[in-house]
């Protein structure tokens, strides 16, 4: 279990240094750095590269936004499988829906919880 960690540890920080390199060595904004991770992780999917890494990687390689592209991709894969070309519209949201209800209802009760302060 302390391997499984500590790759998921090193991975996951790896692209998230990665992340941050571009950031600071490029004119990138961080929303296309975080669409291009997205973009990345769906190409890779579709490779049949990123599952393999995935798998040694763990949390390391699904937390951060190319694991998100490389779920959107198998759900999309899997809906393809079973529906047909409609799979290609429904597949990505079925598969990301509980990620992405996650993420909303949590944003939702930090609002609640939590003042905006200005940046200055």
């Amino acid at each position: 279990m302390f391997m499984d960690i500590l790759k998921a540890f090193i991975i996951g920080g790896a692209v998230c240094a990665a992340g941050q390199l571009l950031i600071d060595f490029t004119g990138l904004t961080p929303a296309r750095i975080l669409t291009g991770f997205v973009t990345a992780g769906v190409l890779l999917s579709a490779a049949g590269i990123y599952g393999p890494f995935a798998d040694f990687a763990g949390a390391g390689a699904s937390v951060p936004l190319t694991g998100f592209g490389h779920l959107l991709a198998q759900g999309i894969r899997k809906a393809v499988a079973a529906d047909g070309l409609l799979g290609i519209f429904t597949g990505g949201l079925t598969a990301a829906a509980g990620g992405i209800t996650a993420a909303l209802l949590f944003g939702l009760i930090a609002s609640l919880i939590f003042r905006q302060k200005d940046r200055s």
